[in-house]
């Protein structure tokens, strides 16, 4: 365990140092900046010399317009290159931290959505935020005086031993005392910022979670139980915040308490010299100003020092994110024909291990024709959706696009050819432009979203709004009902034109009006492609060319509606139901022959099998 936390810090120094420089931060920025700062140090340390020749030879007719001028200038060059070099530094972190974000960014478009399932959103957004701040403020508040004040107190010290080698040797005590109140102090800091930007990444989750779903927070009367939710986080950071001052309180004075016990020995010593005649006055107030530019960088060290530690817990969740796996979207064959029967062949898939999901799941989606799973909740239906968009690999068994597995296309070119539409179609906050267009790597003509729109039923609505195509939709689409939500989605998947569709529950949630329209949008849509639809209305798959019925994961039987209605109990029972819900539905409203027909017979055959 000892050795563990020995060598955890050059573990994270070596971390912190890979991330820097693949960050490629401007090295001839920062070359100037701490040269610019290493000069404003090296004049600052010749200033103390004029001090103790003025002292030393004090007179009115002893000052002259040069040395008058040398300070003046030594004072502004001082001040000057300090400037420069603070803007420098500063535009270096600010490159620096949008060279990582950029590189996070990149990253999470494209780790798979795996990563998405274990980590919170807040606890994503605070990586790029939150932490990449902390390194910033490293390197563009606290590395210079870190690197300055090294300089400082080296020279500083070279100084002092050529003047007073004793007085020196004193002042040295007070090292080792400042050693042991920093380390074990700045091991709790590190403990204490780690916790921090843990529970800020959880309150971020909870902020995030609650603002993005404020209409379903109000109307479940669920405002005292978030409430309590987030005042829980806020008195977590609290007492984080508590535990940090608690430590910050206890270094600063007892780096000043020793700092002025060294100040008050060294001025009665060194008073003591200058009355024997062994060190001159000028030497003593020169002594003490030297002193001060030891002083300071020390405290200026000790704020690194404390920076560098929260630094070393950004740099642990920012790598975490960095070093995850990735997919890789263009490695792999181009899709040439997606016009092609798509094979499962003994399938199987499991999130987690010994909690299989599918089992052995074997059936083909015949090109050009429609494919319908149905079964209860929780059967798998929407994770083979996944499987077949290669959001997760099969842990068993094989997909293919005729005989081509489908993991040997790049993942570019393989989801180019397929359409989704889900039960609630997402859509960004934007223009209904930017949603139908979504995605699309070339600009599209008015005349072909028009088109989209008409042959998903959507221009209706659409040339009726006062901005038409302009329209913003807000945030997730909340100023359109749920019918339009989903037709401009299925105008959305029509302007890709993809060969391969997949409908998962599209019309679960809308009302029979709008239920009508986005069927007919479908059928549009299906024409001459390879569909696979998961439905619960029974409406949507009677016509399917096969249906397969999945239970728990396992394919129990497969077949037309018909072939399914005679032989598979559990599927009769399933079409009962639904067709006795969708009458009840539509009790004001004459059911359609088709439908009324396979109630009928359902129905008779349920009662011929009891």
């Amino acid at each position: 365990m000892a050795r563990t936390i020995k060598e955890e810090p050059n573990t994270n120094f070596r971390a912190f140092f890979r991330l820097l420089i693949q960050a490629n931060p401007p090295k001839l920025v920062l070359s100037i900046a701490f040269g610019l700062s290493i000069i404003s140090t090296l004049v600052g340390l010749v200033i103390p010399l004029f001090t103790k020749n003025v002292v030393d030879s004090f007179s009115v007719s002893s000052l002259s317009w040069a040395q008058i001028s040398g300070m003046a200038l030594a004072f502004v060059a001082q001040a000057i290159a300090a400037g420069i070099s603070v803007y420098l530094l500063n535009y270096a972190g600010q490159r620096v931290v949008a060279g990582i974000r950029d590189r996070l960014w990149k990253k999470l478009l494209v780790l798979p959505i795996g990563y998405y399932d274990n980590n919170q959103t807040g606890d994503t957004i605070s990586r790029m935020t939150n932490d990449t701040s902390v390194i910033k403020g490293l390197i563009a508040e606290h590395m210079s005086g870190f690197v300055t004040g090294i300089i400082a107190i080296i020279g500083s010290i070279t100084v002092l031993l050529y003047m007073d080698w004793k007085m020196t040797l004193i002042m040295f005590s007070v090292f080792p005392i400042a050693f042991l109140i920093l380390f074990p102090l700045g091991r709790q800091m590190y403990k204490v910022s780690k916790g921090l930007q843990a529970e800020t990444a959880s309150f971020t989750s909870v902020l995030n979670r609650v603002l993005s779903e404020m209409r379903l927070v109000k109307a479940a009367n669920a405002e005292q139980s978030e409430y309590k939710e987030g005042s829980s986080g806020i008195q977590k950071l609290f007492q984080f915040g508590l535990k940090e001052g608690r430590i910050q309180a206890l270094m600063a004075p007892l780096i000043s308490f020793v700092m002025l016990m060294l100040l008050v020995v060294l001025f009665g010593y060194g008073g003591m010299r200058v009355s024997s005649g062994a060190i001159t006055a000028g030497q003593l107030v020169a002594f003490m100003l030297y002193l001060f530019q030891i002083v300071m960088p020390i405290t200026q060290i000790t704020q690194f020092f404390n920076q560098m530690q929260k630094t070393m817990g950004a740099t642990d969740t920012i790598l975490k994110v960095l070093d995850h796996e990735e997919e890789i979207p263009d490695v792999g064959a181009v899709v040439t024909d997606a016009s092609q029967s798509i094979h499962f062949d003994r399938v199987s898939f499991s999130y987690k291990e010994g909690e299989p999901v599918l089992k052995n799941v074997s059936f083909t989606m015949e090109a050009g024709k429609v494919t319908a799973i149905v079964g209860p909740s929780g059967s798998g239906k929407t994770t083979m959706f996944s499987l077949l968009e290669r959001f997760y690999k099969q842990t068993k068994g094989s997909i293919t696009l005729g005989k081509e597995p489908i993991a040997d296309y790049s993942l570019v070119s393989w989801r180019s050819q397929i359409g989704y539409v889900s039960q609630e179609s997402p859509l960004i906050s934007g223009t209904i432009r930017d949603n139908i267009c979504y995605g699309m790597s070339r600009e599209v003509p008015l005349e072909e979203l028009k088109r989209a729109s008409q042959m998903a039923y959507a221009d209706d609505f659409i040339e009726k709004l006062p901005e038409k195509y302009e329209t913003e939709v807000g945030e997730r689409g909340i100023k359109l009902s749920g019918g339009q939500r989903q037709r401009i989605a299925i105008a959305r998947a029509l302007l890709r034109d993809p060969k391969i569709l997949m409908l998962d529950e599209a019309t679960s949630s809308l009302d029979s009006k709008s239920e009508v329209v986005v069927q007919q949008a479908l059928q549009n849509l299906m024409q001459g492609r390879t569909t696979l639809v998961i439905a619960h209305r029974l409406s949507t798959v009677v016509d399917a060319d096969q249906i397969v019925f999945l239970d728990r994961g396992v394919v129990t039987g497969s077949g037309t509606h018909q072939q399914l209605l005679d032989s598979h109990e559990m599927y009769r029972e399933f079409a009962t139901q639904q067709l006795q819900l969708q009458a009840e539905d539509r009790a004001a409203v004459q059911l359609i022959p088709s439908e009324t027909a396979v109630l009928a017979k359902a129905v008779s055959l349920k009662n011929v099998h009891s």
